[in-house]
């Protein structure tokens, strides 16, 4: 294998659903790891409770970012 075929290019969140995983104290994303020469694979990001509540709150500020643009431009 070359370096250029494990290279990941960007990693996907898949159009499911989170789940928290009681008993590893975690939540799991599932996401479509996407490879430089094209191939793809599915993947799994784990977030503690911490990277969670940090991940929604930057979310829900990226939401309204993103409202008052499209208010703003008349959308």
């Amino acid at each position: 294998t070359t370096e250029e075929q494990t290279v990941i290019s960007h990693i996907t969140p898949d159009r499911r659903d989170l789940h928290y995983n009681h008993q590893a104290q975690h939540t799991e994303l599932p996401v479509t790891i996407h490879y430089r020469d094209g191939r793809t694979e599915a993947g799994t990001l784990v977030m503690d409770p911490g990277q969670v509540e940090l991940y929604a709150s930057q979310l829900a500020q990226s939401i309204a970012a993103r409202e008052r643009a499209l208010d703003t431009a008349g959308w």
